[in-house]
């Protein structure tokens, strides 16, 4: 039985061309699942679009001197035509099976009909009573003549205040991921004017009680314990052990949606983009619903969406997958789920005076998996737009065949630990494996039957043996399940390797047959001719099962190839199954066959990369575009195992561990989940805040002798500056135990 599918896609700011760390981490690997999805029957809607609020778009219309929609209508354009040119499946916007099996929408936050049901909830949220108003404390830029403005979180850099990095944003560091509030960085300065005074003055806004959600989410968070990746669970845990409190939905800025309240004291406010982007993957279900499901035909006409949203009446839920960077993973397993819960619950004309539940039948859904990817590296780097450390897709697939960037990227994909991307890699693996195994395969069967004498325009239509296809036909279904399978699971270069595998094993017995040796007729008076040449029309099998397994993975190529077999229509409508259909009838075509791929030069690949750097140097010298992308001769990435980060040994030596008693426990005063400790180090003393309340009480604590390590970056977590962390264990099923001492040692000694 099929099953409705949402695939929601990380929305990517329309402040600047799209670079390959997006698409390695937000945007292949949906792609790759929806292809899947809809080939093995499901109903899949697909939704995602341009950011184009916040401060990111107004940023960069101040550095380059034009207005906020100026920009996001030029990159909206340019990142879209990338997508489609990546072959990223959001066109057409209806299912080729028919409306009621879905389609795709790639939208646009400043579409008004966005902007109208996002004020619409918000004044349902309001009325709920989950919005709290406060005064807050801002930054603000003063100007002459006793001018200024507010520095909303983007205009505001700084030091972190978790790792000390120097150029981090007003509301996350690109070097460790941190989010907190702008008021919280060390050495504040304007980001446009880093010369004018700034001072902190008050200004109220509206936050959201994310702390009414904290315990149905923990209730959330068990239940798909199992499902969430380890980064996920890991990244949620942290949050919900930190206790939530109410987050800004309000924020100083014009350049965005308006509030939908009067009053003069709400002039120069607009929704905080955080709050409208992630309701995006609901808006964009409706307006697809409103545009393409209604005139279309839908069963449900307008309220189409609802087939992808809703809870049914017994209590299925649809398949809500959402495919984002490692640093969105609290917007949408946290902040997301607690907003889906509190429109369900103002919708049932519920307030705050009723416990939030989970959602219930004929309410939205939540999230069923969050597949979050690590980052694709550059040159040992994190890609950044804002940097401008990257390798961008539009100039990319200008120069390269996008299958062979879909290629890379997915057997190179970040999916447990950071990968790098360089260009010695990429050449690697597109000449030895892409083209040495999956396209020497194809070209082999291709090439070898035009050589041979044709019957009714087909050479291997008199060659199959049933007995030889049977001895290699098991080995195949087995491929396929377990590409299948992994699929199922996210686990798309498990799945890409195993298809790939498929390509190998074709050779192989190609390359043991000899087919070659008895290709003219005087050649053919023996068993092992037959044999050979059996085994030579079933690489034909091989090479259609191909076509299909690949499809999600490189569309173009396997077009190319579903064609040159002599199969017609288009591969992407063929059923997933239909790649283990051993009784269909052979095909051929006339056309002369062509390599699949191109071999790739490096030398000359880093010349013309190289040309394009020094066209590409701004006025302030910053580089572009890399060239190298990594060390010379690039990563072996062969020599870590799958799911395995290796720490470089000097790295490890430089974290020092040390021991130390616990001398007194507090309840922290701002975090619900938080202790305050007081440590004997045997140098004076530390505060260290641990989230282990759930797991010990004071009594428990006090006096023992605990690992924890020294020389960590102390941090402000809720008012108190933590000055290290103290180990623990984690089984990950909900048992948690200290670090400890196994008989007595002095306070400060050092654990090697």
């Amino acid at each position: 039985m099929s099953r409705n599918v949402l695939i929601c896609v990380a929305w990517p700011y329309a402040n600047g061309p799209l670079h390959l760390g997006h698409v390695a981490g937000c945007y292949l690997p949906p792609d790759i699942q929806a292809r899947y999805e809809r080939a093995i029957g499901n109903n899949v809607l697909m939704v995602s679009g341009s950011d184009e609020h916040g401060t990111p778009i107004t940023v960069t219309a101040e550095q380059d001197g034009v207005s906020p929609q100026d920009v996001v209508d030029k990159y909206h354009q340019i990142n879209t035509a990338a997508l489609l040119k990546l072959g990223c499946s959001w066109e057409p916007n209806v299912d080729h099976r028919g409306v009621n099996f879905g389609g795709a929408l790639f939208n646009r936050t400043s579409d008004n009909d966005h902007q109208k049901i996002v004020q619409d909830n918000f004044i349902k949220l309001l009325n709920a009573g989950f919005f709290e108003r406060k005064t807050t404390q801002q930054y603000y830029e003063v100007t002459g003549n006793d001018g200024g403005r507010f520095l909303p979180d983007r205009y505001v850099e700084g030091d972190c205040p978790t790792c000390g990095h120097t150029d981090a944003r007003g509301d996350q560091c690109d070097e460790c991921g941190a989010t907190y509030e702008a008021i919280e960085l060390n050495n504040p300065r304007s980001k446009m004017n880093p010369d004018n005074k700034i001072e902190v003055r008050d200004t109220d806004h509206f936050f959201y009680r994310l702390d009414l959600f904290q315990s149905v989410l923990e209730q959330h968070a068990d239940q798909q314990h199992k499902s969430w990746k380890p980064n996920v669970r890991a990244m949620t845990k942290q949050w919900l052990e930190m206790g939530l409190r109410p987050r800004a939905v309000t924020r100083d800025l014009n350049w965005g949606i308006p509030l939908p309240l009067d009053g003069d004291e709400w002039d120069g406010k607009c929704i905080y983009v955080w709050f409208e982007a992630v309701q995006g993957y609901s808006t964009c279900a409706q307006i697809w619903a409103r545009r393409f499901a209604e005139p279309n035909g839908h069963d449900l006409g307008a309220d189409a969406w609802k087939q992808w949203w809703n809870v049914d009446e017994q209590g299925n839920q649809p398949k809500h997958l959402y495919f984002l960077g490692k640093d969105n993973i609290p917007f949408h397993t946290i902040i997301w789920p607690a907003l889906i819960m509190g429109l369900n619950h103002a919708n049932a004309g519920l307030d705050i005076n009723t416990p939030v539940t989970l959602p219930k039948p004929g309410q939205m859904a939540l999230e069923s998996n969050v597949p979050a990817m690590e980052y694709l590296m550059l040159a040992g780097g994190q890609f950044s737009k804002s940097r401008k450390h990257a390798v961008w897709l539009p100039s990319f697939l200008e120069r390269y065949d996008p299958d062979t960037l879909r290629y890379y990227l997915c057997i190179n994909m970040p999916e447990n630990h950071d990968t790098d991307f360089n260009w010695p890699d990429f050449v690697e693996k597109i000449n030895a494996e892409l083209n040495a195994a999956y396209g020497n395969f194809v070209h082999r069967i291709l090439t070898l039957g035009n050589r041979l004498s044709m019957v009714d325009g087909n050479p291997y239509k008199h060659l199959e043996d049933k007995s030889i296809n049977m001895l290699h036909t098991v080995k195949l279904e087995q491929m396929h399940l377990e590409i299948s399978q992994s699929l199922d699971r996210h686990r798309y270069k498990e799945a890409l390797r195993t298809a790939m595998k498929s390509a190998q094993y074709g050779n192989q017995i190609i390359q043991a047959a000899e087919p070659w040796k008895y290709l003219k007729l005087e050649n053919r008076s023996s068993k092992e001719s037959e044999s050979a040449l059996a085994t030579l029309a079933f690489g034909w099998r091989i090479c259609r099962f191909l076509a299909i397994v690949m499809q999600p993975f490189m569309p173009f190529s396997s077009q190319r190839l579903w064609n040159s077999l002599g199969e017609s229509g288009q591969v992407d409508k063929i059923h997933w199954g239909e790649a283990v259909n051993w009784n269909c009838p052979i095909k051929w075509s006339s056309t002369s066959p062509e390599p699949l791929f191109n071999r790739l030069d490096l030398s000359d690949i880093l010349e013309q990369e190289q040309s394009l750097v020094e066209d590409r140097i701004d006025e302030n010298n910053e580089v572009l575009h890399s060239v190298k992308g990594g060390k010379k001769g690039g990563k072996n990435m062969n020599d870590e195992l799958e799911g395995v980060t290796y720490l470089n040994f000097d790295d490890f030596v430089k974290v020092e561990l040390r021991v130390g008693r616990i001398i007194s426990v507090d309840n922290h005063p701002n975090a619900d989940k938080l202790y305050v400790i007081q440590l004997d180090d045997g140098s004076g003393g530390r505060t260290i805040c641990a989230g282990i309340k759930k797991y010990y009480a004071i009594e428990e604590l006090v006096g023992k002798s605990v690992v924890f390590v020294a020389n960590l970056q102390p941090r402000p977590l809720r008012g108190i500056t933590s000055e290290g962390m103290i180990l623990a264990a984690d089984d990950e099923a909900g048992n948690v135990r200290l670090v400890t001492i196994d008989g007595d040692i002095g306070s400060g000694s050092l654990v090697r």
